[in-house]
């Protein structure tokens, strides 16, 4: 990636512009950097006592386990609140411009599962939604170098954004077919009593039902004329799954050779990462990576 052009006009270099010292530096390559191997021990570390915090949310709603082990469950949450809290204070100190990271989708994610702990000492039961730390386990991807799954990710966004027009379309005529067949199923079966087609609505929902192919089964039809046009909803059913994916497996193909692979690494200015693989300064800050 080229140097910025307005560096360039002044004939500064990003790096001698940061404010970020020493400290910061390591600090950062600790954190956020998932190609050394402190700052690979630090992400798995950060990992398991995610996985140890939703653990322990989830055995505290168990009563008999929750009775016995209520402190310690108590003890080990607090201590573990306390640690995400300092970790989302060093993410915050490490980068030479914060804002870029508290408002990032990462920086929400953490101090949003870091409030639930605090939340439930003014709201009963307020701790246990802390079970949104799972969110946080989307850093794997990154600790791994999972990056083709990152892209493949990409790719599909991309498809479904691309596609939404003819989704859109195909959703619309979901929707019709579905209260045309409800509408027609309350006509044939709605005068029997005990049928369960009780309403139009209700039996929309039947047709909404039938054409995904769950079938509850809470609602039938009894006479000859339902059960065929129930048969006629279910085989269209199948008909219909193949047009979503038709739609998205030719846009998938599209935006595959628009999505190219990007590093891990993350810049030490704003945090951001998905970089160029021939890059040499953040795509978003302009600083040196």
């Amino acid at each position: 990636m080229q140097r910025p052009i307005r560096n360039i006009i002044k004939g500064e270099n990003p790096i001698e512009k940061s404010r970020l010292k020493p400290w910061q530096l390591k600090l950062h390559e600790i954190i956020f950097e998932a190609d050394t191997v402190a700052g690979k021990t630090f992400d798995l570390a950060l990992l398991g006592a995610i996985f140890t915090s939703i653990v322990v949310v989830m055995l505290e709603s168990v009563d008999y386990l929750n009775a016995e082990y209520g402190t310690l469950f108590i003890t080990i949450e607090w201590t573990l609140t306390i640690l995400f809290t300092i970790e989302y204070i060093l993410r915050i100190l490490s980068i030479g411009k914060p804002v870029y990271y508290i408002f990032s989708f990462y920086g929400i994610v953490d101090l949003v599962s870091t409030l639930p702990s605090y939340l439930g000492l003014w709201v009963s039961g307020g701790h246990t939604l802390s079970v949104i730390r799972a969110l946080r386990f989307l850093r794997i991807f990154r600790i791994l170098k999972l990056g083709q799954y990152i892209d493949s990710g990409k790719i599909i966004t991309k498809a479904l954004v691309t596609s939404r027009h003819k989704i859109i379309v195909f959703m619309f005529a979901v929707l019709t077919i579905v209260m045309i067949i409800g509408s027609l199923m309350f006509l044939i079966e709605g005068d029997i009593e005990g049928s369960g087609f009780t309403s139009i609505p209700r039996s929309v929902y039947w047709a909404i039902v039938t054409l995904t192919t769950v079938g509850y089964g809470d609602i039938s039809p009894t006479t000859a004329l339902g059960q065929t046009l129930a048969s006629i909803l279910m085989v269209l059913g199948y008909a219909i799954i193949a047009v979503p994916t038709g739609i998205m497996t030719s846009e998938m193909i599209s935006a595959n050779k628009e999505v190219s692979n990007h590093r891990a690494r993350s810049c030490p200015n704003c945090s951001f990462e998905g970089h160029d693989d021939d890059a040499d300064f953040c795509k978003k800050c302009g600083h040196t990576l």
